[in-house]
């Protein structure tokens, strides 16, 4: 049984500078540095109000957080032989501590199937919150001992989704390069 590696694959994804104009479709990006602030606190601290929308669909959802913690970095290059979705609710990744990682989603079941994926590298300041039903590939760290802060939806109704592509012939590889 022969083996499929990047080189025998018609499809080989390169990541694009996350921005909130491409990552639109998808949800929110999370930056500090595209949104304004107002002094609290006596003038000491500044915040940077209301940066994502938390979707917690139905009325038995909540907001929860969580802290997402990878020991081992993906191994590159690989195979995206499945993606997510949660219809419900939002779910916003932010990074702890200032890692680039990479962000794979899909507008649609349909774009999944066809392999209309979108690509994105985060700076290791910027974080994403996927909109409800956006597909998107599980977390893609570069480093080792990567952690990021999850806010998404608790509650009785099933939140996610999963389409498994086996015979996939996307791959994703290691970034050439990486946001300064």
């Amino acid at each position: 049984m022969s083996r499929l590696t990047p080189e025998s694959t018609s499809k080989s994804l390169q990541p694009q500078l996350l921005t909130a104009e491409a990552f639109a479709p998808y949800g929110e990006v999370i930056d500090r540095k595209q949104h304004t602030h107002f002094l609290i606190n006596g003038g000491s601290t500044e915040r940077y109000h209301q940066m994502a929308n938390v979707e917690t669909g139905p009325e038995d959802g909540r907001a929860i957080i969580s802290i997402f913690r990878k020991p081992v970095a993906n191994a590159f290059p690989f195979r995206v032989e499945m993606m997510e979705q949660h219809p419900f609710g939002s779910q916003a990744f932010i990074p702890l501590k200032g890692r680039p990682f990479l962000i794979l989603v899909a507008a649609s079941a349909q774009a999944v199937e066809q392999g209309d994926l979108a690509l994105f590298i985060s700076d290791g300041s910027q974080g994403v919150n996927y909109a409800a039903g956006t597909w998107h590939y599980p977390l893609i760290t570069l480093e080792d001992d990567d952690e990021l802060l999850v806010v998404d939806r608790q509650g009785d109704k099933d939140n996610c989704n999963e389409i498994q592509r086996p015979d996939s012939d996307v791959w994703i590889a290691y970034p050439s390069s990486l946001p300064s």
